[in-house]
């Protein structure tokens, strides 16, 4: 699952604010245990993937966490943790993440980022640790990648960015000339075969870009208020 060598030296989980100050978050594993403590956390996660016993976002959230606790690398643990994150959402069929930055995201949120892991590590190893400020910052963090997500959308469709061509021509006929009936998008796309600009017009009103009045051959359409 991981190509590359772990650490040979100590190293911490350190926070860099935008001030350029620096603070210690916590100290991570020591080199001598990674190897141990990452083969059973690969074989913990792929197992409970694999299951289906604990929800897949609360195995990816764990795992993560573990990972950053860990820091199984000299350097860059920060970014691989979030390319892994990518990399497991994928895997259990979360595709939303191709077309939202899960790296932009946590950059925007370091504070409190850096504080829900904080949260978890201070009592780590003590048998009170508790995790449950990092879990809802992750879980938190896909909800808002989901609403970034539908923000786009929103703005994609309102523009008619996903409308082939001649949908495009309609909608803008339609809004010039409406009420239009089928005829007259005919007689304004002579080439264009009857059945295929039915089809146009149910996609149109489907999308809501457009909406209809009346029945049959006496049906109207307009562009959707």
């Amino acid at each position: 699952m991981f190509m590359g060598k772990y650490k040979n030296l100590p190293n911490k989980v350190v926070a860099n604010y935008p001030d350029g100050t620096q603070k210690v978050i916590f100290n991570t594993t020591e080199p001598h245990l990674v190897e141990k403590e990452m083969s059973e956390l690969i074989d913990w996660t792929i197992a409970h993937l694999k299951s289906g016993e604990i929800h897949p976002l609360v195995v990816i959230g764990l795992f993560i966490y573990e990972f950053l606790s860990i820091h199984p690398f000299q350097d860059g643990n920060g970014r691989l943790s979030r390319l892994l994150t990518n990399l497991l959402l994928l895997q259990s069929g979360y595709k939303f993440v191709s077309y939202v930055s899960f790296e932009s995201l946590i950059e925007k949120k370091k504070k409190s980022y850096y504080e829900a892991l904080m949260e978890g590590e201070k009592n780590r190893s003590t048998g009170n640790e508790l995790i449950n400020s990092w879990m809802l910052f992750f879980l938190d963090s896909l909800k808002e990648m989901i609403q970034r997500l539908e923000r786009k959308y929103d703005v994609f469709r309102v523009k008619g960015g996903y409308l082939n061509e001649r949908q495009k021509k309609i909608r803008v006929f339609i809004g010039e000339a409406q009420p239009v009936r089928l005829g007259d998008l005919v007689k304004f796309m002579p080439g264009i075969s009857v059945n295929t600009l039915k089809k146009d017009l149910q996609y149109l009103k489907k999308e809501q870009f457009i909406d209809s009045a009346g029945k049959n051959k006496g049906t109207v359409y307009i562009i959707k208020g």
